[in-house]
This record gives C-alpha cells, sequence and structure tokens, in this order.
C-alpha cells in the first residue's frame, strides 16, 4: 500500500487499533469498503483514522466453503483507541464476553510483537468513506443500530403468539355461515357471516398460512418511522391533497424525532450502508424511501436548504457505489427513485432555488445520464403517468 509518509507516521502515532482475537483462518473480515479473508497470523487492524468505522466479518464453513451471513457493527474510533474483541468458536460470530482491562493491558504491553499481526487500515478508501458517511454521528449511529449493537444482513426470527401478529390477523379463518334450516330464521346473521368471508383476500390467506415470527429482542434496526399519514389531523379534503403533492409536513415529522436536520441526511447515509456493505435488504427498502420522501418536498426545499444540498451530494457519491445489478434494476424498470429525481429536478427549477443548489443538481443530472444513460428531457412537462389526477366532486343540491 502506496502511502504519504507524513500521513503514515500521523496514523501510526493518532490511529486506532481493532484488536480480533481467535478468528479461524480464511474468515471473511472487513472494515470499511474493504474485506479479506483472514490468514492464520490475522490479530486487526492498526492505523485506522479517527472516525466512524464499520467492522464486518462472515463465518467460512471449512467443509464446504460456504459463507454465512455478514454481521457487523459501526464504532466512533478515538485518537490512539485500542479496542479487543474475541471470537466465540462455538457460535461462529463475535463474542459477547467483555474482556478484562487486565488482558486489554497485556495486549498493549506486547504491542511491538502484536504489531506484525496486525493488517494497516486501507487508507486509500478513507476520502470516499468520508464522502460516504460525513453526517453519521457517533451518537446516530448508535440510536440507529440494533439495541444488540451487531448489524446482521439476516436477522434472528422467534416464534410469536396471535395476539402478536400486525394487525391482530389471527392463523383461523371465519367459519363458513351455516345456512341449515334451523338457521334459517336468522338468515340475516348468516349473510353478515358471509360477508366477513368474502372480505377474506388470497393475501390474507397466504399471510394466514405463515409461520408465528418476530424478530429476536435488540435485533432489529432502529430507523426512524416514515409517517404514514402526510397530513396533519382533521385536514380538509383539499390540505389532504396538498400534502400528498408536498410532503414536507411528513419529512417535519421525521426531523422532529431527531437532534438536527442534518441527521436526516445522516440516517440515508446509514442505511445505505447497511445495505451496501451489511447486507440488508431492509435498509435497501429504508433507503428507498427516505430518496422517495426527500424528493417529494417543495417548501423544504428552501426552509431546510442545507439538508438538501447534502441530499445531493449524498445520493451522488451513494450512485457511483450502488451495485450493478440494482443499478439495473432502476434503469430497466424506471423505479420509483429515477421517476422522484425526475421530480425533485422539476420541482427545482419550479421554486427557483439558488444558483448553487441549481448547480450541484446539473451536475449531479450530468452524472446521472453519462454513467446510467438516464434522460432528465422534458422537466418542464409531466410525464404521461406522473400527471395529477384532478377529480370533480359533485356539489351538494338543495
Amino acid at each position: 500500500m502506496n502511502m504519504d509518509q507524513d500521513v503514515a507516521k500521523k496514523l501510526l502515532l493518532e490511529g486506532g487499533t481493532f484488536v480480533f482475537l481467535g478468528v479461524p483462518e480464511e474468515t471473511q473480515f472487513g472494515i470499511d469498503m474493504q474485506c479479506w479473508n483472514t490468514e492464520e497470523d490475522f490479530r486487526g487492524i492498526k492505523m485506522i483514522p479517527p472516525g466512524l468505522h464499520y467492522v464486518h466479518y462472515s463465518a467460512v464453513s471449512k467443509g464446504t466453503g460456504d459463507v454465512s451471513p455478514r454481521s457487523g457493527f459501526m464504532h466512533h474510533f478515538k485518537k490512539k483507541e485500542f479496542l479487543v474483541k474475541m471470537w466465540d468458536k462455538n457460535l461462529e460470530d463475535i463474542s459477547k464476553d467483555e474482556i478484562s482491562d487486565e488482558s486489554i493491558q497485556r495486549l498493549k504491553d506486547n504491542l511491538l510483537n502484536l504489531d506484525r499481526h496486525l493488517a494497516p487500515y486501507p487508507y486509500e478508501i478513507w476520502q470516499k468513506w468520508q464522502l460516504l458517511t460525513s453526517q453519521i454521528t457517533a451518537a446516530l449511529a448508535k440510536k440507529l443500530s440494533p439495541e444488540s449493537g451487531i448489524i446482521r444482513s439476516s436477522v434472528e426470527l422467534l416464534s410469536m403468539s396471535d395476539e402478536e401478529r400486525p394487525k391482530g390477523v389471527k392463523l383461523t379463518e371465519p367459519k363458513e355461515p351455516d345456512t341449515s334450516k334451523e338457521n334459517s330464521d336468522d338468515s340475516s346473521a348468516g349473510q353478515s357471516d358471509a360477508k366477513r368471508v368474502k372480505r377474506i383476500t388470497q393475501e390474507e390467506k397466504e399471510e394466514l398460512m405463515l409461520p408465528n415470527l418476530k424478530p429476536a429482542p435488540g435485533a432489529s434496526m432502529r430507523f426512524t418511522e416514515i409517517p404514514r399519514d402526510k397530513y396533519p389531523p382533521g385536514a380538509t379534503p383539499e390540505e389532504i391533497t396538498k400534502h400528498y403533492l408536498d410532503q414536507s409536513y411528513a419529512l417535519e415529522l421525521m426531523i422532529a424525532q431527531h437532534d438536527e436536520p442534518l441527521h436526516i441526511i445522516g440516517e440515508l447515509q446509514f442505511s445505505f450502508l447497511c445495505f451496501l456493505i451489511g447486507h440488508s435488504l431492509d435498509a435497501l427498502n429504508h433507503w428507498k424511501n427516505l430518496v422517495i420522501l426527500i424528493c417529494s418536498c417543495d417548501e423544504a426545499i428552501h426552509k431546510y436548504r442545507s439538508l438538501f444540498f447534502h441530499f445531493i451530494r449524498t445520493i451522488e457519491v451513494q450512485i457511483e457505489e450502488m451495485p450493478e445489478e440494482f443499478l439495473a434494476d432502476i434503469v430497466m424498470n424506471k423505479n420509483l427513485v429515477y421517476k422522484k429525481l425526475r421530480e425533485f429536478f422539476r420541482t427545482a427549477y419550479i421554486s427557483k432555488v439558488d444558483r448553487r443548489l441549481l448547480t450541484m443538481i446539473e451536475r449531479l443530472k450530468e452524472n446521472l445520464t453519462d454513467k446510467l444513460q438516464w434522460d432528465f428531457t422534458g422537466l418542464d412537462t409531466d410525464d404521461e403517468d406522473e400527471r395529477p389526477v384532478i377529480v370533480k366532486l359533485n356539489e351538494a343540491t338543495e
């Protein structure tokens, strides 16, 4: 690895160290966007730049070479921090046991011998990593991570009772109405039961057949819930339409759940990395929903200028790192991410945002067109399937 000597000296003096003891040979191990298969004498990573980092790993079967689902955690390394973790051979995972202060001190005292078993941080990725994590604070990463602290691509599921199922769905379907003569006098009750049976959709029937499972306690991501109701309580039909066309109100509700507006961008970055590195599909869905929400705002563009400034910068970097198969899906199917970006660009022009933001939008458009051949022409007209549907309400007659 080629590294400037001044940078190398600084990292030797100020960089963090992550010691990972007992890791089996050939285990997939990585930090941030870099991943390796460990060798027999691997003991961890040194010269880690101070800041937020994503440590991840996957057990590999010796017999078959099968790779287990990826797990990992985010940690904010302080200057000269010395972090030690152990591998649990029985769990084939990171140990839950705390390392004693005495054991950590012995490792520090033996640092000269330990040093040759530590791989240097891949500094060539550091600049890109800083862009991808620019708004993720240590507190925000902890707030969004599972309570266990471990981010898993495959969340452990446990059995749950019927009462715990969402929307109160039971595993037993309603009985068919009794149409025998004994019940002929109570025909209205039978008709009512029949209607209830007819209301069960095929999707609901399939849901009834699913096993009762729920995420293990402390295993789920703690993303900020995106509001289902896009409008305030008591809104008139006209106001409801307005808030669905301009979802600034819903964005305001999410911002209120954070310490500051830019933490929304931090959450966008966090969810993207949990997908890109942690292989979490739940994180990918949350990332998509956040992009769609932010692109659906009008008034908020002027009120939260800094948020949208960092949104454009973040999306530009993330698109560069998005796996090709997911980009192909966006390009081939013109999914909501593409459509909402078109809508966002159109809104920015109509709203006459400031020149600096428009310059950034133009650059993003050019990059997306060059890289993905996305068509952003005709922003001054609505696409056929994007035109609003106007519903005329009949006025009440006297």
